[in-house]
């Protein structure tokens, strides 16, 4: 659980929904397949800002640390990128996965421990 500030801080996919993207295009104002290019994408998939056949997984930005972050109460280590909370700890406790802060009053829930 994150908080609404933190929400646009988590990851993204390895690649974009081309069909998302091609609905938004005008495939549903009824354009038809008059919108696609030549190769068949949607024109908004194929942006000039990424590199055509670059591995998304292993590019500098998004590369995979082997020894990743750990949660700050149970050193487990974190599946999402920027949390300082695993998913366990931060519902337990009622914390942002990512910042920490007090989102949720768990003091009436009845957890096990």
């Amino acid at each position: 659980m994150v908080c609404a500030k933190c929400e646009k801080l988590l990851s993204k996919a390895a690649t974009p929904d081309p069909y998302r993207n091609r609905n938004a295009a005008g495939m549903l104002k009824g354009s038809g397949p008059s919108a696609l290019s030549k190769t068949g994408r949607s024109p908004s998939v194929v942006g000039a800002s990424r590199k055509v056949g670059e591995n998304k997984l292993l590019s500098k930005s998004n590369r995979f640390s082997p020894l990743g972050v750990q949660c700050k109460l149970c050193k487990q280590r974190v599946t999402q990128e920027k949390a300082q909370y695993c998913q366990a700890c931060a519902y337990k406790k009622g914390l942002c996965a990512i910042c920490g802060k007090q989102i949720l009053d768990t003091s009436r829930y009845k957890q096990s421990s």
